[in-house]
């Protein structure tokens, strides 16, 4: 899962990413208006954890620019505690979840997570497909029953193909996952990757299309 933390409190900020890159998450952070608006221009995330009160602005306006263009990425609001204007104008905005300060970090975790789901068209808290079973709040994988140890990339590679089973995904989309957007990229990461999994729950889990990427087959 790739987030956006829109933040400008440099120390929860960096709990923030630290807790949720913990939780398997690709984090991005950034502190003002100015600069998530340039985050999202040039890339996708899967969720937007956007602070309300920003030194450039409000959060509240990146929220409503988002939905005016029709972008649908899920944005959980971070808000001060008793400001319940702001949890109003949020949710009129299009905020999907809110959640006030100070918060337990598990709980924003959670919530992120089902705020994705519902972004994916997903009802069930694991990923399932040809046997594969993966539980994005553990970080647990198993194969036709078996426990399997996997790495965070791993899993979040592993996650990326099986979020649409039988949709191939292309090498860049799952580099999106593992790397931020001023990050270099090393250029065989995704195939290194895919050799391990494949080692690990089965070479035929997962089909490489050529020229186009990869995919996850079969049916849960």
């Amino acid at each position: 899962m790739r987030i956006l933390v829109v933040e400008d409190d440099p120390v929860l900020a960096d709990g923030l990413k630290v807790g949720l890159e913990l939780a398997g998450a690709s984090v991005e952070r950034v502190a003002a208006c100015a600069d998530a608006r340039a985050a999202l221009a040039a890339n996708r995330f899967d969720v937007v954890v956007l602070d309300v009160m920003l030194p450039d602005g409000s959060g509240i306006d990146i929220l409503a620019g988002l939905r005016a263009a029709k972008d649908l990425t899920p944005v959980l609001l971070l808000t001060a505690l008793d400001e319940t204007l702001d949890k109003v104008r949020g949710l009129d905005a299009g905020a999907d979840d809110y959640l006030g300060k100070p918060f337990d970090l598990d709980e924003l975790a959670a919530r992120v997570r089902a705020i994705a789901r519902r972004g994916q068209g997903r009802a069930e808290p694991t990923l399932q497909a040809a046997g594969l079973v993966l539980d994005p709040a553990t970080l647990g994988a198993t194969v036709d029953g078996r426990v399997v140890a996997l790495s965070r990339r791993e899993f979040a590679v592993l996650a990326a193909l099986m979020e649409r089973p039988g949709v191939i995904r292309s090498k860049g989309e799952i580099e999106e996952r593992l790397y931020g957007w001023q990050e270099e990229v090393e250029s065989n990461t995704v195939e290194v990757h895919i050799h391990n999994l494949r080692a690990k729950v089965g070479r035929k889990a997962i089909e490489t299309v050529r020229g186009l990427g990869y995919r996850v087959r079969g049916a849960p």
